[in-house]
């Protein structure tokens, strides 16, 4: 191997998720991801990779019997993880999502970036974020009514 060669190409986030069909309507319709590939064990959906522009995110439904069930406290669902989206512009997914009905925070700025949230229904907090010359901790609300 080449030394100006990278092996490692990509980090994918793998989120255990307690109901796929209700994770799949929020990726994808919510959020707009792609269905990129899937696998069906059993008729339906059990694991698949979503991509949304140059994201990409794998979700698989976790055993709730036998034993590879997996047990998962209610209040610790999605715990200490986050996902952060870098965006061409994260207010125009603001409006889309907004439009969708998703539960989307205002934009604020951040580190010299706009950054909205969502939360998954597994309770994974996903950040987009776009690059901004704004004061930071400005509002969005307070910078359009200028």
């Amino acid at each position: 191997m080449e030394t100006n060669e990278f092996n490692v190409q990509q980090a994918v986030p793998f989120f255990w998720v307690a109901d796929m069909a209700v994770s799949l309507a929020f990726y994808i319709k919510g959020l707009g991801f792609e269905l990129k590939s899937k696998w069906e064990p059993r008729g339906r959906i059990e694991w698949c990779w979503l991509q949304l522009g140059k994201a990409s995110i794998m979700l698989q439904e976790h055993a709730k019997e036998g034993k590879q069930a997996t047990v998962f406290a209610e209040n610790k669902k999605g715990t200490g993880v986050s996902i952060n989206f870098t965006c061409k512009d994260s207010i125009a997914l603001y409006h889309e999502f907004k439009g969708k009905g998703i539960d989307v925070s205002e934009p604020m700025v951040g580190n010299g970036l706009w950054e909205i949230l969502v939360t998954d229904p597994d309770g994974f907090r996903l950040f987009f974020e776009s690059e901004t010359d704004a004061p930071e901790e400005t509002k969005y609300s307070d910078w359009v009514n200028k």
